[in-house]
């Protein structure tokens, strides 16, 4: 009797775990708090996905050439893809992206400037919001929100560069810029020149 009721036990609790796992793999339809690291729901129409849960893409399909090389930021999907010209080099990277719709730029520009240890100046509306923040955060600063390497893109105020709060890759964290670890941007940087095509989409 005792050894019976002990299998009913152990069967309830294996059941209960398995039920908490099931819930948990249903979670990303949901998304969590702000700055936290979000679950959205799966992109819609016939995509692949990797196991990280990345697009993959295929230049054909966005550029007509691969002149200069070519940088193809996906914010939905939050990952940055790098092909070079003469595709021996295709790199995949997680980004940040931009907190809202509003601050997002989607479209076609170039590489019009390859910064190391850019210096930090924020815009007169982020020093509205945030008055405390100082003018200017010197290159090469731990707190400088642009990493150890900057990629400016031919529209003003928008950058490919790095960051030291790694907890912002994989998250919309950005005012409009797509951030890269640091050591991803020394790589991208290594490998993109002024010239090379880039695409927000």
């Amino acid at each position: 009797m005792v050894a019976e009721a002990h299998k009913t036990l152990n069967r309830r609790l294996f059941l209960g775990g398995a039920a908490t796992v099931l819930t948990a793999a249903a979670l990303p339809a949901a998304a969590q708090q702000a700055n936290s690291t979000e679950m959205d729901t799966p992109l819609a129409g016939p995509v692949r996905n990797n196991i990280s849960g990345f697009r993959m893409l295929d230049w054909r399909d966005y550029f007509d050439n691969t002149r200069n090389g070519v940088i193809l930021a996906d914010l939905n999907s939050r990952a940055l893809h790098y092909w070079s010209e003469d595709l021996s080099t295709y790199k995949l990277y997680p980004t940040s992206v931009p907190l809202n719709d509003e601050l997002t730029r989607r479209g076609r520009t170039d590489v019009i400037q390859k910064v190391e240890n850019p210096r930090w100046i924020p815009t007169q509306s982020m020093l509205a919001a945030h008055p405390d923040w100082p003018k200017v955060i010197p290159g090469g600063s731990p707190d400088n929100p642009l990493g150890v390497r900057a990629l400016y893109l031919g529209w003003p105020a928008y950058r490919i560069h790095g960051t030291h709060d790694t907890r912002k890759i994989g998250r919309r964290s950005s005012s409009g810029c797509v951030g890269l670890y640091n050591e991803h941007i020394l790589e991208l940087y290594a490998l993109a020149k002024v010239g090379t095509q880039v695409m927000l989409i």
